[in-house]
This record gives C-alpha cells, sequence and structure tokens, in this order.
C-alpha cells in the first residue's frame, strides 16, 4: 500500500538517527520524535487512563497539522492491538504484543493493513537490562540515575530476520530518551508504522514495569 502524501512529505530528508523523549513525570502527557538536525518528526499529547486507547500525533508541537492516529481494537488488555491510520483515516498498520512470549523478554509483532502475517517482528535485545532499569529506578536517590548506565534496546527485523530499526535507551535526567536508529531500506509508510510502534512498545512497557 503506497504511503500517502502528508506522511511522504513528513518524512521526506529525514536524518537519522533520530531521538524519541517524553518526560518522565508527564509520560501520559506528551512524546516527541526529532531528527539528527532536531526537525519534529511527529509529536504526540495523550490521556493514558482510558479504557481504549485513542492516540493522536502530530507533525510538531502547534498540533496544527495531524499526521496518524493510533486506537486500540478493544479495552485496555494483554491482547490489545493497536492500529495506525493516517489523517485522512487510511491504514498505515498495526502492532500488538506476541501472546505469552511478552511476559519475559518484550516481543511484538508489526502489521500491514489488512495482513495478518506480521511485516516486523521488534524483540527486547536484553531483557535482564530492563528488569534491572525496572527494580533499581523505583529506589531513592539511585533511581535518578539508573537511566545513565542501563540502557534497555529493541530491535525491529523483517519476517526474513533482516534488521531495520533498533530502539536504544539513552542516558537522561528527568526525562525518558531513546535513539532510533535505522538499518535498512525503508518506504515511508514503513518508517511510521515502525515510529508508532516503538512509541507504544514504550509506553505499554513502562506501565508493566
Amino acid at each position: 500500500m503506497p504511503a500517502t502524501d502528508d506522511i511522504s512529505r513528513q518524512l521526506q530528508g529525514l536524518q537519522y538517527p533520530l531521538t524519541l523523549s517524553f518526560k518522565i513525570l508527564a509520560l501520559a502527557s506528551q512524546a516527541n520524535v526529532t531528527d539528527a538536525t532536531g526537525r519534529t518528526v511527529l509529536f504526540t499529547k495523550q490521556k493514558l487512563l482510558k479504557f481504549k486507547e485513542h492516540v493522536e500525533i502530530w507533525t510538531d508541537k502547534s498540533q496544527a497539522t495531524r499526521l496518524a492516529d493510533i486506537k486500540a481494537n478493544k479495552l485496555i488488555d494483554w491482547s490489545a492491538r493497536y492500529f495506525f491510520t493516517d489523517a485522512r483515516g487510511t491504514a498505515v498498520g498495526s502492532v500488538g504484543r506476541r501472546g505469552w512470549r511478552s511476559l519475559w523478554k518484550a516481543h511484538y509483532e508489526v502489521f500491514n493493513p489488512g495482513d495478518e502475517n506480521p511485516d516486523f517482528s521488534i524483540h527486547e535485545e536484553n531483557p535482564w537490562v530492563k528488569v534491572a532499569d525496572s527494580i533499581l529506578g523505583d529506589l531513592p536517590i539511585l533511581g535518578l540515575f539508573t537511566g545513565y548506565f542501563l540502557h534497555p534496546s529493541y530491535l525491529a527485523t523483517r519476517a526474513d530476520g533482516t534488521p531495520a530499526m533498533r530502539l536504544i535507551k539513552e542516558p537522561a535526567f528527568w526525562e525518558g530518551r531513546f535513539r532510533i536508529e535505522k538499518s535498512g531500506n525503508l518506504t515511508p509508510r514503513e518508517e511510521l508504522n515502525l515510529f508508532l510502534s516503538f512509541l507504544m512498545l514504550i509506553l505499554l512497557e513502562r506501565r508493566r514495569g
């Protein structure tokens, strides 16, 4: 399925690595993705305390132009699937947890519109790092510094195992900061699909602890 003109324009000339960031104390309110030049790729404000997710994605902080929407297919649930559409309502893709495999090591599947065979898989590269980050992050004083030496990472691969994109937690103080690296050729729709998948992964994994 071809990408829409709005998505193509927004991602034109995109320079990697990208930075995905959000304020830790305001995780439910906003997240921002910028490229290596500082240009905003997407921005979102949201309310997580809902029975059914709906997240609006904008091209920048002015919220003048909506780029995409994320909607869950059911009430907040372990098996919920999150569907992405562009501003015109055209399907971009979707993401969902991969069953019981995600209990220990985060594993998500990313789908093309209308396809039940995953286009990409996202897996946690070292689950012990996230466990340590979660436990130590809740400790007084020490928790303020875990972000500087514990860096969970997630790798997105195609169905044949070819790496496509990686998300790595970076050192940050009072905010969550992740670096996004591209490993192969991607269409604009595939890039947006993976950006939104990583965004939902971070929000869901943080809730899980």
